[in-house]
């Protein structure tokens, strides 16, 4: 079994892959956009994403831009997590991740004994980094 994550975007799915292919490396795999697709999305919204992916070293994330009238809400019911060994590297991420966005735990020690902090990206992605 593998549990991946799926991101829906507001039209700015790319925009938000570059910035995490950036911060985590990696390269884009099967990118489409909605052009040429028999579904009832405006012209205008035609080269927005409708499904690629970001694939690396320990990592996978899909994602796309959600139709115009699809409900989507920006909030806390899904989280990231990035797990590592180094403490540096878990600073430069955590960084990077929350410039732009908001910083809920600054990294600290933990109860649990690990190094961690909690932020909001740019996009409105929440993510947990953690570190031993």
């Amino acid at each position: 079994m593998k549990i991946q994550a799926y991101l829906s975007y507001r039209g700015n799915c790319l925009e938000a892959f570059n910035f995490y292919k950036n911060i985590f490396g990696g390269e884009f795999k099967n990118k489409e956009t909605w052009e040429g697709k028999e579904v009832d999305i405006p012209g205008n919204y035609r080269d927005k994403i409708q499904h690629m992916e970001l694939k690396g070293n320990g990592f996978h994330f899909m994602g796309y831009d959600a139709a115009p009238d699809t409900p989507l809400t920006n909030g806390n019911n899904v989280c990231l997590s990035v797990d590592l060994d180094d403490r540096k590297k878990a600073d430069e991420i955590f960084n990077s991740l929350s410039q732009g966005g908001r910083i809920h735990t600054p990294m600290q020690e933990s109860s649990w004994g690990d190094y961690f902090g909690r932020c909001t990206d740019q996009f409105d992605v929440m993510w947990m980094i953690n570190a031993k």
